[in-house]
């Protein structure tokens, strides 16, 4: 029976009748959004079971210290962690090395069928991920807070688990190897550069001490370096030049006096006779025999017995005396009698007696000077026997001595000061040249003993590369076998399958309603006719629809349990095995 009902006597409110709406609208779309929001889990489901997995094999490298302080040993390698990491990367990730590990593991084959080898490559770039792990260091040497690179992390992305794992072990160890052989050529070619830069520099200032020596022979002591020796040597040189003229004037007036003094003494003590008449010596009776023998030549024949013993004595006083005739002396009185000659011819005639006379003197003198001439002079050394005589001459020989060094030295000093005179006027045409020679010299000198420091240190930083002693990349997680997919996220996947599923489903109830103009309530009555309805007729099932309606409950109820039991089948198979989320989840609460 149905009962009729006035509308004031059911109040409700627009929130509950908003609700009750929304509820009896998804009671009547129910199979639509059903539906469509199983058909949006479903295509979430396929794709997240027909999704390729991809599987993710990591390797972690520990960018560990140098082992040996680098207060100590400073290595050549001077550039950041992560800029070698990247000059490392673009050095192994070359076209030739990953074609060459694309053939060695047989990767892409379905991509390198259809596609160009760029795009394959590109792929293989984009499959292999580097990641760099930083942490807040504080700087030695500015004392401030700042990022450091400690190590980084190697993976790559394959098809299966195995083929993975030894592609990253592959690029792993490239680039372990490329650091090592990094290190080392850089070492390497930092020792050759600074060596050749020392060999060059030694060159450039050997050249220049050749240039400098070649300079200093053509200046001869005309150098800005010895300016002032010059000039002290020069004064010096002037001030001696004074002193040994001084000393030259001082010895000639004792010469002259010991001349004067030797003047008038006799160089043989004089001989006195028993009656007490003094006796000449031999010099004396020479001059006289001389005389004597000149005179005998105007009146006796050279074959005369006086002649002749007059000779003899004269040559032996002359071995007596040190000397023989001297041709000085006889061209003298040759001379002489000529003259005399002369006069008793413009007095007496020719053939006065007194100039036939002085014409055999003058014969006896000529043969005597030829005589003189012709024989070979001899030396016999005179040996003066007066006391006084001896000394004095002694004295003169000694001031004459001194006299000529001090000549000789006073000629040696003036061409030493106009040596030094000349290298001080040269100076300025070879400063400027000297000067700039100098200045290269001890610049090359600076820049070769700065470039030697670092050539040693450059050597030793070599030393510490090749014993593997410097910075280094050590493999402390070594690339694993991965036991699931990094990829595709299925759980993930099949939430938001359902979350589109729900919205989808209610999203095309909403529509369905909207579209649909089936009055349905008393409010679309009141919006269609504007007027309230006088009562409300309620719709009452009969058995028939209730007994449908609980068959389609427990039919809804089985499809929710058979949902659940596929989930859960599908959750074991692609995502965490039901037994490791059990164990997980009773050792989370406690219970194992």
């Amino acid at each position: 029976m149905v009962s009729v009902e006035s509308i004031s006597s059911v109040p409700v409110s627009q929130e509950t009748q908003s609700v009750r709406d929304l509820w009896q609208m998804f009671r009547r779309r129910r199979w639509a959004v059903g539906i469509i929001g199983v058909t949006i889990f479903a295509l979430g489901v396929a794709i997240a079971l027909l999704w390729p997995p991809v599987y993710r094999s990591k390797a972690t490298i520990l960018i560990e210290e140098q082992e040996i302080p680098p207060d100590l040993v400073r290595s050549a390698i001077s550039s950041y962690a992560d800029q070698r990491i990247e000059t490392i990367k673009q050095q192994v990730m070359s076209r030739a090395t990953l074609w060459k590990i694309i053939e060695q593991y047989n990767l892409y084959e379905a991509l390198r069928r259809r596609s160009a080898t760029e795009e394959v490559l590109e792929q293989f770039t984009k499959d292999i991920r580097l990641e760099v792990i930083n942490v807040k260091v504080v700087d030695r040497r500015s004392q401030q807070p700042t990022q450091a690179t400690i190590a980084f992390t190697l993976a790559y992305d394959g098809e299966s688990p195995e083929v993975a794992q030894k592609v990253a072990n592959e690029v792993t160890s490239l680039f372990l190897q490329e650091n090592l052989k990094t290190r080392e050529r850089h070492a390497q070619e930092t020792t050759a550069f600074l060596k050749q830069e020392a060999e060059h520099l030694s060159k450039h200032i050997d050249e220049l001490e050749m240039k400098t020596a070649a300079l200093k022979q053509r200046a001869d002591g005309a150098l800005p370096e010895l300016t002032q020796l010059n000039m002290q040597l020069m004064s010096q040189t002037e001030r001696e030049l004074l002193e040994v003229d001084r000393d030259i004037r001082s010895t000639e007036e004792r010469k002259r006096f010991l001349e004067g003094e030797l003047a008038t003494l006799k160089p043989n003590t004089p001989i006195i006779a028993a009656s007490g008449e003094r006796l000449l010596d031999a010099g004396e009776r020479l001059k006289t025999l001389r005389a004597q023998y000149a005179s005998a030549n105007g009146y006796l024949f050279p074959e005369h017995p006086d002649i002749i013993k007059m000779q003899q004595e004269m040559e032996a006083l002359e071995r007596e005396v040190g000397a023989k005739a001297p041709g000085e002396e006889v061209g003298k009185r040759l001379d002489g009698q000529r003259a005399y000659l002369a006069s008793l011819i413009n007095k007496y005639g020719e053939d006065h007696p007194d100039v036939i006379r002085g014409r055999r003197v003058i014969t006896g003198l000529e043969e005597e000077l030829g005589r003189i001439a012709a024989q070979p002079r001899e030396a016999y050394p005179l040996k003066p026997e007066n006391p006084a005589y001896i000394n004095i001459q002694s004295q003169l020989s000694s001031t004459a001595a001194s006299l000529e060094s001090l000549k000789n030295h006073r000629t040696a000093l003036k061409k030493r000061a106009e040596d030094y005179a000349k290298r001080v006027e040269r100076l300025p045409q070879f400063e400027p040249e000297y000067q700039a020679l100098q200045h290269d010299r001890e610049s090359s000198l600076r820049k070769y003993h700065e470039i030697r420091s670092r050539l040693m240190e450059a050597q030793v930083s070599e030393g510490l590369e090749i014993q593997r002693k410097g910075e280094r990349f050590s493999l402390i997680d070594p690339p694993d076998l991965p036991g699931r997919p990094d990829r595709p996220n299925r759980p993930l996947i099949l939430i938001l399958a359902a979350v589109l599923a729900s919205i989808g489903g209610l999203g095309a109830g909403v529509a369905m309603e909207q579209v649909d103009e089936t009055i349905r309530n008393p409010a679309q009555i009141c919006l269609a006719a504007g007027v309230p309805p006088l009562a409300l007729i309620p719709y009452v099932p009969d058995a028939k629809e209730i007994q449908v309606h609980r068959s389609r409950r427990w039919k809804m109820r089985w499809v929710g349990v058979g949902a659940a039991v596929v989930l859960l089948v599908l959750g074991h198979l692609f995502w965490y095995p039901l037994d490791v989320v059990w164990y997980a989840a009773l050792r989370k609460l406690g219970l194992t």
